[in-house]
């Protein structure tokens, strides 16, 4: 009698646990560009005034804000 359901062979969960943590990789990615993202827009909310407490011209967080999601 022949069974369908057998245990995946080394390989196979080989590839499965490889593509899980690829993944968890890329959705750790995705979470750290987002982040970053929101960080930039916040530096664009903020007033002269703040933004020069922390070293930062009006122009410096414009060019920070306009970088691409992955710099």
């Amino acid at each position: 009698m022949v069974h369908l359901a057998q245990a995946p062979t080394t390989q196979s969960a080989t590839f499965w646990r490889s593509l899980r943590a690829q993944c968890i990789a890329a959705a750790n990615w995705v979470g750290r560009q987002l982040e970053r993202r929101r960080s930039r827009l916040a530096l664009l909310e903020m007033t002269d005034e703040q933004l020069k407490d922390i070293g930062l011209s009006r122009g410096q967080a414009h060019t920070e804000y306009m970088r691409r999601l992955w710099d």
